[in-house]
């Protein structure tokens, strides 16, 4: 049975995590390059595992949640795309999916998170225009100033600056882009 989240763009395939994912994610956010823009501190396994739960439960209690990206012809996990519905402390309620995008190191620099961006908004649009789902008319995105990487992708997708928050004690930028079609 085809899955109809799959996504596919030029390099890229998008799927919905597996628990086969679970070893090359965990190391993913064990790497103090990837964690330097989420509090700077490596996640252990049982943070990681929590996020693979956390992404699992997003396809299962709300319809959307993150991708596994991959690259094409390698069912190898090679980050982490998609959206997500944060309850988060001292930060407010965006009433919208929130994206987020985070890459081993070696995928980045390559432009590999502004083509499975591009490509998550695309399917995004598609449920906002199409009426299947009103929620995506708008997103979200939360990102750290310092994080130059994810402003560029932000930028390049489409997202602008609205406001600014503090979230776990650390200044983050809201950024927002509005469904096309």
């Amino acid at each position: 049975m085809e899955d109809l989240f799959v996504l596919q763009s030029d390099r890229l395939v998008l799927r919905r995590p597996r628990l086969s994912d679970f070893d090359r994610l965990a190391a993913m956010w064990a790497q103090p390059s990837v964690v330097t823009h989420f509090g700077g501190k490596p996640f252990s396994r049982e943070d990681s595992w929590n996020r693979l739960l956390r992404y699992v439960g997003h396809w299962e209690l709300l319809g959307y949640g993150m991708w596994t990206a991959t690259l094409r012809g390698d069912d190898l996990h090679m980050g982490d795309v998609g959206f997500l519905h944060g309850e988060r402390t001292g930060v407010p309620a965006f009433g919208c999916p929130e994206a987020g995008w985070s890459f081993h190191p070696e995928a980045q620099g390559q432009g590999l998170g502004s083509e499975a961006v591009a490509c998550i908004l695309a399917w995004a649009d598609a449920q906002a225009a199409s009426g299947a789902d009103p929620r995506f008319a708008r997103t979200v995105a939360m990102i750290n100033p310092a994080n130059a990487a994810s402003i560029a992708v932000a930028r390049r997708c489409g997202y602008a600056i609205f406001g600014e928050s503090r979230y776990h004690d650390h200044l983050v930028g809201l950024w927002e882009r509005h469904a096309l079609g």
